[in-house]
């Protein structure tokens, strides 16, 4: 039988590699929502076009997405829509904040027309600046103030009390900086390699010793879809990243090294909010999931 699953948010750029992921399976038949405001039509698929269906619409507006859903009767739901990025977050927090009605309206469509599990796309920010090092699932501080932290964590206390009152099934995946092709050019690791690239300068904030660690998209993909095919941490928190920590400073080192540019790093002031000084995960669940090593275990940036 069919499986009829929903990716909002599915231009954008881990939203459509799920979509890539998802139509492998022949069983699978996959609506993609997107309102294209940070999407891209470019990074829907190019195969298997009688196994997936793109359609323009917000999922903040209950009125597209109630449209959506009760057309399709969906069994599983990837919920990836969300306003992304450190810079675009703190100048658009409205923006950020309407993502909560979007989530509400979502769960509430989901809870009514038979959805089996939400799958959510946390992030990494809900640990604000981390008291625990590497960040573990049950561990989680709710000191960040920015906007965009607050909402992922209003959305999973949404998610814990749908499953309480309405038996509405959920896994959370916290993202810690996935990175690989379609990904936007606003983020670090794709800015830092498009900047050495053309040979620009490599803008860093603050003294560039704050860490980070860097999730090959292939790991976050294989990791999440696992967990959807083997029904693995139902009701769950998983962290989705790779436990390889490096500073900013060295990644933006490396990066040079490895292109052989002749780009020159260029120190700025520190951002006011939102570059947390350490991040790695405990990502014991997800190693379980993939079965396999992350990228990162050959040391590659």
């Amino acid at each position: 039988m069919t499986k009829k699953i929903l990716v909002t948010g599915g231009a954008g750029f881990v939203g459509s590699c799920m979509v890539d992921k998802l139509i492998e399976d022949p069983g699978n038949y996959v609506v993609i929502i997107d309102d294209l405001s940070t999407g891209n039509i470019a990074r829907l698929p190019e195969v298997h076009a009688e196994r997936w269906k793109f359609i323009k619409c917000d999922v903040n507006s209950y009125r597209d997405s109630s449209a959506v859903m009760m057309a399709f009767q969906f069994d599983y739901v990837f919920h990836y829509a969300a306003v992304v990025g450190v810079q675009r977050t703190l100048l658009n927090p409205v923006s950020v904040l309407n993502d909560i009605n979007g989530f509400k309206y979502l769960l509430d469509l989901c809870k009514n027309t038979g959805v089996q599990r939400v799958f959510f796309s946390s992030s990494s920010e809900v640990y604000g600046e981390p008291f625990e090092h590497p960040q573990n699932e049950h561990t989680t501080p709710l000191n960040s103030r920015l906007p965009y932290a607050v909402v992922k964590n209003v959305g999973e206390a949404f998610l814990r009390s749908y499953k309480q009152e309405f038996d509405l099934d959920y896994t959370i995946f916290r993202f810690f900086n996935t990175y690989g092709p379609k990904q936007s050019q606003d983020f670090v690791m794709s800015k830092f390699i498009n900047n050495a690239l053309a040979g620009r300068d490599i803008t860093i904030y603050g003294d560039g010793m704050q860490t980070r660690t860097f999730c090959y998209k292939d790991d976050n993909i294989d990791a999440c879809y696992n967990a959807f095919t083997k029904d693995e941490y139902v009701n769950d928190t998983v962290n989705i990243g790779s436990d390889f920590e490096t500073t900013i400073i060295e990644l933006a080192k490396t990066i040079i090294e490895v292109t052989n540019s002749k780009s020159k790093l260029v120190y700025l002031p520190p951002l006011k909010e939102g570059d947390m000084t350490r991040r790695k995960p405990d990502n014991t669940k997800m190693r379980e999931l993939l079965g396999r090593p992350l990228v990162s275990d050959r040391k590659s940036v």
